[in-house]
């Protein structure tokens, strides 16, 4: 796995205020470099964000045993949660300052199993159209060979960061 140059990684939530104050992709750059606390949820699965552009972001993580289903596979939640969020990041890379992006459905398909032996696996979200109100992506779960995995597209809705 390359690694993110985060060497603190903080994890928590970004108040609606400062969310107000960033447009989408300054947000994801600020969670891939550390400025801005990763979720709780990232910390929980092992995942982090390698790289973010406009339109594009990469996740990273190392399949291990606390992500076994009883079969001693890889849970599909993880492949999962990896797809959503690098999809629905790479939606919000795109919005403008005071907008945010929430996934309204998605949809993947798992291609390959992932085990403890399967080692880092990367996930690409990127985006297919981005408007007003909604916005598409599709993303790839890859293998250090570069092999898919899974793969799955969503829809997110796109809105103004609520007042206080």
């Amino acid at each position: 796995m390359q690694p993110t140059g985060r060497e603190n990684k903080t994890y928590g939530t970004v108040s609606p205020d400062k969310l107000r104050e960033l447009t989408g992709l300054e947000f994801v750059q600020g969670l891939a470099s550390g400025a801005l606390p990763l979720n709780q949820m990232a910390r929980t699965l092992g995942y982090d964000i390698l790289e973010a552009e406009k339109g594009r972001v990469v996740l990273t993580s190392e399949p291990k045993e606390d992500h076994f289903n009883p079969w001693g596979t890889v849970h599909g939640g993880l492949a999962a949660t990896l797809l959503d969020s690098c999809m629905g990041l790479a939606i919000q890379s795109t919005v403008e300052k005071g907008i945010a992006s929430t996934t309204l459905e998605f949809k993947i398909s798992f291609i390959r199993p992932i085990t403890a032996d399967t080692g880092p696996i990367r996930a690409e979200g990127k985006v297919l159209g981005s408007g007003r109100r909604a916005g598409t992506a599709e993303g790839r779960i890859t293998d250090g060979k570069g092999r898919l995995l899974a793969h799955g597209t969503t829809t997110c809705l796109i809105f103004a960061v609520p007042a206080p």
